[in-house]
């Protein structure tokens, strides 16, 4: 598991909900539990700092990491990206994204084009992209200063489902995705009958951290498309409902592992 990642996993799924602050001791022994040397932790953790995504604060010689406004945000979106799926019906209307790359840096389009990937629109070809829920809000939330302004937001309709389904196959590789879905059921869904038997705390804790790096992958490829879009024997239900059972499972162990480490420190 990346250090960084593991970081922002430790604080989404327990420290946020204690408060958004960790000791760099406790901090130290639970990424230690990944196998990552002390002296890694120190390093990450002051090159977050210095990016801008922790505050930091001092008592005596302990120094404490505090969630800001940045990794609240990015905190709560990758949550809603996550554990809010959306198999509800569709109205059949289009969000559509036309991104005006006159004057645009390689840097500010790849800004841009990771934050429409982010919340789930489809590149439909040359500046056209595509999503099946309104998400424009939350774009221009996360994209700042002009970078916003090279974005054209349109709500349309297609003359009937045939074109709808065409935009779909054109913007999303359904048949890839679907088989990375069954390849996390296959993995994950046997494991069920372990966890429900209780496995020990930092066991449990390894697992889930596991589990939600395996998963999170999955919704920032996919678009929640309408059930009249997907392709036959569509897996990604399923493999959202064994996610959440198996997160919902390790929660005990995994949250007494990390409380007691932290209350030792």
């Amino acid at each position: 598991m990346r250090p960084r990642a593991l970081v922002f996993d430790l604080y989404g799924e327990y420290f946020r909900y204690t408060g958004g602050a960790a000791k760099l001791g406790a901090l130290t022994e639970l990424m230690g539990v990944f196998d990552v040397e002390p002296a890694t932790v120190r390093m990450v953790m002051t090159r977050l700092r210095k990016d801008g995504w922790f505050d930091s604060a001092k008592n005596g010689r302990e120094v404490s990491y505090l969630l800001n406004d940045k990794s609240w945000h990015l905190l709560d979106d990758g949550r809603a990206r996550i554990f809010e799926r959306h198999f509800d019906d569709w109205d059949r209307t289009w969000t559509q994204a036309l991104v005006d790359e006159s004057d645009l840096s390689r840097e500010r389009r790849k800004r841009i084009e990771t934050a429409l990937t982010w919340w789930g629109f489809g590149h439909h070809g040359g500046t056209a992209w595509f999503s099946p829920h309104d998400r424009e809000k939350q774009l221009r939330e996360m994209l700042s200063g002009d970078d916003e302004l090279h974005i054209q937001f349109l709500r349309s309709q297609t003359a009937g489902l045939p074109s709808d389904r065409l935009i779909a196959e054109r913007c999303w590789d359904l048949r890839e995705l679907g088989a990375d879905y069954q390849g996390f059921i296959e993995e994950f869904q046997p494991r069920l009958a372990r966890y429900r038997r209780g496995l020990g705390g930092r066991e449990a804790l390894v697992e889930r951290m596991h589990l939600i790096q395996e998963y999170r992958k999955y919704p920032f490829r996919d678009p929640d498309l309408p059930e009249s879009l997907l392709p036959p024997g569509w897996r990604g239900r399923v493999a959202h409902e064994v996610f959440t059972e198996c997160h919902d499972t390790l929660r005990a162990g995994a949250e007494g592992c990390v409380a007691q480490i932290s209350e030792n420190m």
